[in-house]
């Protein structure tokens, strides 16, 4: 994982403890107001129904839940900071079981949430002070919901990663699929992934248990310690992401997550271990999920992919590209462990992928016989993404990373 400038890491607290001491008038719907600035600092849970709007910007001072039965909505273009913190003082904002989110973005006016040392304004686009790989100075953003998880022991209920398992408000998993955690349209969350224990860091995204009745559409995560997106369990469908420069895996699928991914970009990171990891059911509870149109960018250090833990599902349509210097190191491979191995061409299924080589064999790459669904191509031709719906709104497109 990429280590944080420790210098800049202090700056970083030094600037998020201002914030913390700053005078502030009454509380209003678990915030407080700093009029002078339009900044609001959120020091406590989502217990009211609450509107974020765009002339403010949003500071989270802790771990925030929006509670079960409480909606928080939140306006297109809204600029939402976190605090530095690590450990229990890890900053996120967390949709808690029955709770709902209401993040409704537009193209023109994106919703992002970033760290607080981000100079970053309502309307703009690319950080004004912030490197793109810059991470781990805040948490992340983690919804919850009622739908079923494969788990240990088959628990219907688990507490999620990245939140102490004290906290009662961190548990996922139940029995609704159809459950509903809101909407999160145009978002794009950076500089994420705080550690809260040794080996244990926040996704940019993360949804355990969500529900298939929750809406995912054109969602970015930039430079995010640990995985940029990741599912546990759940049946909710995401359309339209792009992942850059994660810290660990790009795109992260556990417990026999059931939904489907479609149209992705992933642009992997100095320190991106895999575009794609992929795990299956932990418990009795068998599913599978689609993961299809993808165009995933590599590097040096990054593998394409990795089938583990008895995965399942299927993944069609991915076009693979800048991953030969890694592939020379004996990295850069597509491949299935010894549990996934069984599954392939039933349970497990490819299709259509390609993948732009300089002079690699492709058993080489696409491992456990895998290359039989794989093809040399000097450029995407039925497989990829269409990456212009990542224009103009994501970090990542204006940075000129998806060419």
């Amino acid at each position: 994982m990429k280590k944080i400038n420790f210098i800049f890491a202090l700056v970083t607290l030094a600037v998020g403890m201002s914030f913390t001491a700053c005078g502030t008038d009454e509380p209003t719907d678990n915030t407080n107001n700093n009029t002078s600035s339009n900044e609001v600092i959120v020091s406590s849970n989502i217990t009211a129904n609450t509107t974020w709007f765009k002339d403010k910007t949003y500071i989270l001072a802790g771990r925030i839940f929006v509670v079960d039965g409480i909606t928080l909505t939140i306006e297109a273009g809204t600029v939402i900071k976190g605090q530095a913190g690590s450990g229990a003082n890890a900053t996120a904002l967390v949709v808690a079981r029955g709770g709902k989110l209401m993040a409704e973005g537009t193209a023109t006016s994106p919703i992002i949430f970033t760290s607080i040392a981000d100079e970053i304004k309502s309307g703009e686009i690319a950080s004004p002070n912030l490197e793109p790989n810059f991470d781990g100075l805040w948490g992340g953003l983690i919804v919850l919901g009622k739908a079923k998880a494969s788990l240990k022991g088959d628990v219907t209920e688990a507490n999620i990663e990245g939140i102490p398992p004290t906290d009662l408000n961190g548990f996922y998993g139940g029995s609704d699929d159809a459950d509903n955690s809101g909407v999160i349209k145009y978002v794009s969350v950076r500089h994420g992934g705080a550690n809260i224990g040794e080996g244990n860091e926040i996704n940019g995204i993360t949804f355990g248990g969500v529900g298939s009745g929750t809406m995912v559409d054109h969602i970015e995560v930039v430079a995010n310690q640990d995985d940029g997106i990741e599912w546990f369990g759940g049946s909710v469908s995401v359309s339209n992401a792009v992942v850059w420069n994660a810290g660990d895996d790009a795109v992260d699928t556990d417990q026999a997550w059931s939904g489907t991914l479609d149209n992705f970009a992933v642009v992997c990171g100095d320190a991106t271990d895999h575009a794609l990891e992929i795990d299956g059911p932990e418990g009795s509870a068998n599913a599978g999920h689609t993961v299809k149109n993808g165009w995933i960018k590599g590097n040096a250090a990054s593998e394409l992919g990795n089938w583990r833990s008895n995965a399942q599902g299927a993944f069609e349509n991915l076009y693979f590209f800048n991953f030969d210097a890694g592939m020379a190191d004996g990295r850069g491979d597509f491949d299935l462990d010894d549990a996934s191995a069984p599954n392939y061409g039933t349970s497990l299924t490819f299709a259509n992928l390609e993948i732009t080589t300089d002079s690699m064999d492709l058993t080489k790459i696409f491992k456990d016989g895998t290359d039989a669904n794989a093809t040399k191509v000097s450029a995407p031709t039925s497989a990829g993404a269409d990456l212009t719906v990542f224009s103009n709104w994501t970090w990542t497109a204006t940075a000129g990373n998806l060419q």
